[in-house]
């Protein structure tokens, strides 16, 4: 606030010390004495941190510990990380408080054991803040821990975006914030202000931070603010920006699709990313912002494949991620298309034995060196309320492994190569572990045992089952399905299929009459005109020859003077093999 009003020291100010967390950015060098930053939380009486402010203009660091202070910086799992890496600052030493009167839980939560210093009964206080060691040695403040977003997956720390920000020359303050713009959807949107200069835009702070942080924590918005709105105290008022992040959600008018390409790119996203909102999305709006996340991109690849016949990379999408700027993308590759053909899926089966693909040929060699590995194994807990009909919880099981070939297949040695083994169709089993007699903790406690021990147990590639089910019934309306698949016959969009089909089929199974069952699955689930096993021995035919040779090609020139070890650092000694 001083500042701000242009007041200059006294020639008799020797020293001005100020504390808090994050100092703003001053011309400390126009302040006519030294200016020293503080930090610390009260917990640790008072202050914990200081460092004096000599770089002009730009964020100032919260220093280094003072005497007889210790500062931790600790990921998720309190071990130390390196210097430039985010993590949550611990204190320890002499100013850490005995805890919060008459609030047990909370001091065990805060006051934790400190096991760096070898003082018996020392602690650490976890103060909940975001900070990074800086090459000087000294501690960049980030911001706090409940800043921490999750985006499409990916933990984000808002104030690493801001701090990053902050570094821009003409950037006076800066704050982001995740709005929800759809459920399970969030957007990144930044408020900034400029140090007075005009010729600054979004665009160009957009393309300042892209050179510094990955696509998925650039803010879909940035937003250019004269000031930051303030609460009586003086505080960044958050409310307030986020009732301007509510206009800003809407900034882009719907422009709709001017081609036929563009409508086809609509259409599809919107089976997508709005399967159940009639709201279009525009042709300016970003697939990731929607609520875009990695295997959706897969999916809208192969289904841009299908629909364009073209072979686009995936990571087109993160660099073209409008339905606009997509369309721009897949012209010149309809071109290519054009000028080559890719061999038809197989209509027939191949005489003799089953090929395996190769993604699956990797996973059994790998099985052959180590072959009791659970390193490959696919656990999945289904938690189940309500009423449950056992029996067609099974039968729909039945169904599954009846209408995908690949959940009866293993794998064994045909004339010295591996093949595809495929079972004929049969009943399946579901094991029914009644654990409604014990506590409710002691109930929950045995089924993430039970979960573990199935995470661990080994499949046998060459006689199977490679697919197990359990029921683990805690009450007559409390269930949990533990399905246990090894990876070379099941993958992530594998988990999507079988959602979809086991709710299709049990609703059918629960509730329609014999006589309607036939018909109801027809409609429901028409029958596969592929399998897995047709598409294996597609790929073994078309990756051969000249395709094979134009591949391989071009990774030995990609990797053309690679040593044939890197070194990577790692957290504990690598082993021999």
């Amino acid at each position: 606030a001083l500042w701000a009003t242009g007041w200059q020291a006294p020639a008799s100010l020797r020293a001005l010390l100020v504390g808090g967390d994050q100092l703003h950015p001053v011309a400390a060098e126009r302040l006519g004495c030294a200016l020293y930053n503080h930090y610390g939380p009260t917990e640790n009486a008072v202050v914990a941190t200081w460092g004096r402010v000599s770089e002009g203009g730009a964020l100032p660091p919260i220093g280094e510990a003072l005497p007889h202070v210790q500062a931790y910086v600790l990921n998720r799992w309190g071990q130390p990380v390196p210097a430039g890496v985010v993590g949550e600052l611990y204190l320890g030493g002499a100013g850490v408080a005995r805890g919060y009167l008459g609030q047990a839980a909370t001091t065990a939560e805060k006051f934790i054991p400190d096991p760096f210093s070898g003082v018996a009964g020392a602690r650490l206080y976890r103060t909940g803040d975001l900070v990074r060691w800086r090459g000087d040695g000294q501690l960049a403040f980030i911001g706090r821990r409940d800043g921490q977003v999750q985006l499409r997956g990916i933990r984000i720390e808002l104030g690493e975006i801001e701090a990053v920000l902050q570094q821009h020359a003409e950037v006076a303050e800066a704050v982001v914030i995740a709005r929800e713009t759809a459920p399970n959807a969030k957007r990144l949107i930044a408020f900034v202000v400029l140090e007075g200069i005009d010729d600054v835009t979004g665009d160009d702070l957009r393309g300042f931070l892209r050179e510094r942080l990955p696509e998925y924590m650039i803010p879909a918005s940035i937003v250019l603010l004269d000031g930051m709105p303030l609460t009586p105290n003086g505080k960044i008022d958050r409310r307030a920006l986020d009732e301007r992040a509510v206009m800003e959600s809407g900034e882009l008018a719907y422009v709709g699709p001017r081609t036929p390409v563009e409508t086809q790119l609509a259409a599809i996203w919107q089976q997508l990313l709005r399967p159940t909102n009639p709201t279009p999305i525009g042709i300016h709006d970003n697939f990731f912002a929607l609520g875009g996340h990695s295997l959706l991109a897969t999916q809208d690849m192969s289904r841009l494949r299908d629909t364009f016949k073209v072979e686009l990379l995936l990571r087109t999408l993160f660099e073209s991620p409008t339905i606009a700027e997509l369309a721009a993308a897949i012209q010149p590759a309809e071109k290519i298309a054009a000028a080559t053909t890719t061999p038809k899926t197989r209509t027939a089966r191949p005489d003799g034995a089953l090929p395996l693909s190769f993604t699956q040929q990797r996973l059994w060699f790998l099985n052959q060196l180590q072959p009791d590995s659970s390193f490959y194994n696919i656990v999945i807990a289904i938690q189940m309320s309500g009423r449950l009909d056992v029996a067609a919880l099974e039968q729909s099981l039945t169904t599954i492994v009846q209408r995908h070939e690949i959940l009866r297949t293993t794998f064994q040695l045909a004339d010295g190569q591996p093949a595809q083994v495929i079972a004929g169709a049969h009943s399946f089993s579901l094991p029914v572990h009644d654990l409604a007699a014990q506590p409710a903790a002691d109930g929950e406690a045995q089924i993430k045992q039970f979960v573990e021990h199935e995470a661990q147990r080994p499949f046998d590639l060459a006689h199977g089952p490679l697919i197990r089910a359990y029921l683990l019934r805690l009450s007559p309306e409390q269930h949990t399905l533990c399905l246990s698949v090894h990876h070379i016959v099941w993958d992530g969009w594998s988990l999507g299929i079988f959602y979809r089909e086991l709710a299709a089929l049990y609703e059918i199974y629960s509730t329609a009459a014999a006589y309607e069952i036939p018909a109801r699955l027809a409609a429901a689930l028409p029958p596969l005109r592929t399998q897995y096993a047709d598409f294996a021995s597609w790929q073994r035919d078309y990756l051969q020859g000249a395709v094979l040779d134009q591949q391989l090609s071009y990774w030995k020139q990609q990797l053309a003077g690679m040593p044939p070890h890197i070194d990577l650092p790692t957290d504990r000694p690598r082993p021999a093999v």
